[in-house]
């Protein structure tokens, strides 16, 4: 069986997702932040990197949440969820995931973990402050040009979309103004709609 290891309020939440919207069979591991639990040996064991999520299958760990998508979706899921027998759009399902990954999380991340970065307060208090700008940015192009309704890839549903959410319900705590991102929060509406989601959620506490 597989093996989640997850953590509350983390990128985790949409590999969660689309385990339970592939109806896998799986034992998710809650890794508390808050006690530094990603730290400690018994987890670095696991995942030296020391975040979330890791994915343990029969053959070893996965890590990285476009390369944990990617293998759900091709071991569990039908073909649509990303789309890997069309290898245009199975490229542009990867380059929206991937402007998440690179772009829009680590952004995010500015605000809790810029420590990763600089050591000066001023300097991650410079940080900290650029953060409801340059994810408002982010996002604006993910409204914009990408996101097609419902789905980011149009009418079916992708692993792009568990990948959106989850960094979606980040927005207002980063300072930006959700009310100009009408397509967005539509979006986070139909996730939230979903059972597999509101499945993953409620083993997020």
């Amino acid at each position: 069986m597989l093996k989640i290891f997850i953590a509350n309020g983390s990128i985790s939440l949409a590999s969660l997702i689309l385990l339970e919207e592939v109806g896998a069979q799986y034992e998710a591991m809650l890794i508390d932040f808050s006690r530094d639990e990603q730290r400690q040996n018994a987890y670095l064991e696991i995942n030296p990197k020391g975040r979330v999520p890791s994915l343990v299958t029969e053959e070893g760990v996965l890590t990285e949440t476009c390369a944990i998508l990617v293998y759900i979706a091709q071991r569990f899921g039908p073909e649509y969820l990303a789309s890997m027998g069309d290898p245009f759009l199975f490229g542009r399902i990867q380059e929206f995931n991937s402007y998440l990954a690179s772009t829009v999380h680590v952004a995010h991340a500015h605000r809790l973990r810029g420590t990763r970065w600089v050591s000066d307060i001023a300097s991650l208090e410079a940080m900290q402050e650029k953060v409801p700008e340059v994810m408002t940015q982010a996002v604006t192009l993910v409204e914009d040009e990408w996101l097609q309704g419902p789905w980011v890839m149009g009418e079916t549903y992708t692993i792009c979309d568990p990948y959106l959410f989850t960094i979606s319900r980040w927005l207002e705590d980063d300072g930006v103004d959700t009310g100009k991102l009408p397509r967005i929060l539509e979006h986070r509406r139909c996730m939230m709609a979903r059972t597999a989601t509101q499945c993953a959620l409620s083993q997020m506490n």
